[in-house]
């Protein structure tokens, strides 16, 4: 069983830079109104100041078991290292300027507040289970057992429009920590 919290990243695929991400910076959000494990629905589109968006294919549940292959499938595994990870940074991202912290991922509602209560996230997670989100913005995805999944990418968004786009994300546990890098050098108001 691999270590959910500490994998040893050295022994999976690392994701290469396909350009599946290459045409959003500079985007507005698409005006949709996604669930969130808050209890509302959020338009991202509408959301003022700065905003971080970590998008994931899908976290693991203990009662059931990840897709056959899951850890040789480049970029899959990591989901709960990196949502810890933004957990473990929200203060010091707040402290940097960004007033809006989200995790994005395909799994509906149900299945990612089991999510964010066990990893006691301090943000809400959002559901795109209808890929419209995802399909306006042409998102990069994969499928693995018949389910359709974003390939992990981090936007920071200004007012609406996306300003910063990491893809690809690895490990996924480091994901927060070059966000906040990124902040620290350009500032919050670039």
């Amino acid at each position: 069983m691999t270590n959910l919290l500490s994998p040893d990243w050295s022994a999976m695929p690392t994701p290469e830079d396909d350009g599946a991400a290459a045409h959003l910076s500079g985007l507005p959000l698409p005006a949709f109104r996604l669930a969130s494990t808050a209890g509302d629905e959020v338009d991202l589109s509408t959301l003022p100041g700065l905003c971080v968006i970590y998008l994931y294919p899908m976290t693991g549940r203990p009662d059931q078991q990840l897709p056959e292959g899951w850890d040789m499938i480049p970029g899959a595994r990591g989901c709960t290292p990196q949502s810890c990870a933004f957990r473990d940074h929200a203060t010091e991202l707040h402290s940097l300027g960004v007033t809006k912290l989200y995790g994005l991922s395909t799994q509906d509602t149900a299945y990612q507040a089991e999510a964010a209560t066990r990893l006691h996230l301090p943000f809400p997670l959002l559901s795109d289970d209808k890929l419209l989100f995802a399909r306006a913005l042409q998102l990069p995805t994969f499928v693995v057992a018949g389910m359709t999944l974003l390939k992990r990418l981090t936007m920071i968004v200004r007012e609406g429009r996306i300003i910063k786009v990491f893809y690809p994300v690895f490990p996924p546990d480091r994901s927060a920590a070059d966000v906040v890098d990124w902040l620290r050098i350009n500032g919050a108001h670039t």
